[in-house]
C-alpha cells in the first residue's frame, strides 16, 4: 500500500503537564499544520492541566485516554502496564521529566513488547531543577533514554546537559531551535486582544506570557512592576497553579490596574498591545512566548535563564539581567526612554525574521518524525 492511501500513524503524547506553555504550543501548532495526517492521543502527567487542549484545531483527530497514569510509585507493574498502551501506537512522543517513567518503561519493555520508536523532548526544569540539576534524576534520564530513538533540545545548554550530563550520543540529540509564523505577529493586534483589559492613561503595559507555575516566579515580576508603579501596568496571560499567589502578591503590592487575562490561544492577536515584554523565570532554555514578543517587535527585560541572552537581539542583551532589583531597573530604564524601546523592539523583530522562522522547525520535526515512523514524507 502506498504512503499516500496508508491509514494515519498513531501518535501518542506523554506530557508532565498540557497546560499552554512553550512545549505545549509547539506540539499543539505541529497537530494542526498537519491536519488528518496523524491520529494524536494526549496524556498529561496533572490530569487537571489540559488547558492547550483548547488550542487544537477542529478537524484534528485527537483523543485524551484517562486510562494512562505517568505518576505513581517506581514499581514494574507500573512500568509493564505503561509499556502495554504503548503498543498501540506507532510512534511514542515524551515531554519532559514529568513522563521519564514512560521513557523507562519503554528501556524495559521495547524488546520483548515490539514496541514503537520512541522521541524523548526535554524543554527545560520545573523548580525542584532550576537551581540545579538533581544526580538520581540525571542517572535516570541516563539509564531510561537508552532505547529512545532521539531525544529533542530547542537550546544549546541543553544539548550540552543531554551530551556531557545524561551521557547521549551525538546521533541521538537533536538541537530543533522552536519557530513561529513570524508574519502573524507583523499585523496590527487586535483591539479586543486582551478581553476585560483597560489600559491606564499614562502608563506603559508589561506583558508576560506563561504557564502559571512557581518555576515563572510572576510574582518576582509584580514586584519588579510594583517599582516602576507610576509608569507601568501589569499583564500576565495564562492559566495555571500559581494564579492565587500571583493575585496576592499584586494586592500586597498595591497594583490596582494589574490584569490576568486567563488562558487565550492566539498570542499574535494580543502581543502587540503590550509595549514592553518581561520574563521572570527561575529556569527557562529557549521559550517560544519570547520569540513571539519579538516578532512583534517588543523591546524585552528578562532574568538571565537558558538561552534568552543569546535569543535577543545584541542591542538587548544589557536588560537580560540577574538579580530581582535589576529586573526592576531594566523595566525602568525601558519606560524612561521611547527611543531605546523602539530601536530594541526593531531589533529583535528583524533577529526573530532572520533566525525563528517557523518553516525550519516544522520541517526538522516533520523530517525527525518521518525517519522514526520509516515513512519519510508523510508530514512534508
Amino acid at each position: 500500500m502506498g504512503e499516500g492511501t496508508a491509514r494515519p500513524p498513531r501518535l501518542l503524547h506523554l506530557h508532565s503537564s498540557f497546560s499552554l506553555g512553550g512545549k505545549e504550543a509547539r506540539a499543539v501548532r505541529l497537530m494542526n499544520l498537519w491536519g488528518n495526517r496523524a491520529r494524536h492521543a494526549i496524556v498529561s502527567g496533572v490530569a487537571a492541566d489540559m488547558g492547550a487542549s483548547a488550542a487544537i484545531a477542529q478537524g484534528v483527530d485527537v483523543a485524551f485516554p484517562d486510562d494512562i497514569g505517568l505518576v505513581g510509585p517506581l514499581r514494574l507493574g507500573r512500568l509493564r502496564a505503561l509499556a502495554r498502551r504503548m503498543a498501540d501506537h506507532d510512534l511514542i512522543l515524551t515531554y519532559n521529566w514529568g513522563a521519564m517513567d514512560a521513557v523507562m518503561a519503554h528501556r524495559l519493555f521495547s524488546r520483548s513488547m515490539a514496541l514503537p520508536p520512541l522521541i524523548h523532548h526535554e524543554d527545560g526544569f520545573n523548580i525542584e531543577e532550576a537551581n540545579g540539576l538533581k544526580t538520581r534524576r540525571n542517572l535516570y534520564r541516563r539509564l531510561a533514554l537508552a532505547t529512545a530513538h532521539a531525544l529533542v533540545v530547542p537550546s544549546v545548554r541543553l544539548e550540552t546537559v543531554a551530551r556531557r550530563i545524561w551521557m547521549q550520543p551525538a546521533r541521538r540529540v537533536h538541537l530543533v531551535r522552536n519557530g513561529i509564523d513570524i508574519e502573524r505577529y507583523a499585523r496590527p493586534p487586535a483591539p479586543d486582544g486582551l478581553p476585560g483589559f483597560c489600559r491606564t492613561p499614562g502608563k506603559l503595559v508589561v506583558g508576560t506570557l506563561a504557564g502559571l507555575r512557581p518555576v515563572k516566579n510572576i510574582p518576582r515580576l509584580v514586584r519588579a512592576v510594583a517599582r516602576n508603579r507610576d509608569r507601568l501596568q501589569l499583564v500576565v496571560v495564562g492559566e495555571g497553579e500559581e494564579r492565587d499567589a500571583i493575585q496576592r502578591e499584586a494586592r500586597a503590592q498595591g497594583l490596582d490596574d494589574f490584569h490576568m487575562a486567563g488562558f487565550l490561544a492566539e498570542p499574535w492577536r494580543f502581543m502587540g498591545l503590550f509595549d514592553i515584554f518581561a520574563l521572570s523565570s527561575d529556569s527557562e532554555q529557549f521559550p517560544i512566548s519570547l520569540v513571539e514578543a519579538m516578532a512583534a517587535g517588543l523591546p524585552v527585560a528578562s532574568t538571565d535563564v537558558g538561552d534568552v541572552a543569546n535569543m535577543v537581539a545584541p542591542e538587548n542583551r544589557s536588560l537580560v539581567v540577574g538579580a530581582e532589583d535589576a529586573l526592576a531597573s531594566a523595566l525602568g530604564l525601558l519606560a524612561d526612554d521611547a527611543d531605546l524601546r523602539q530601536r530594541l523592539g526593531t531589533a529583535n523583530r528583524e533577529r526573530a525574521r532572520r533566525d525563528f522562522a517557523e518553516d525550519v522547525m516544522v520541517d526538522a520535526y516533520a523530517r525527525l518524525y518521518g525517519e522514526a515512523l520509516a515513512r519519510p514524507d508523510i508530514f512534508r
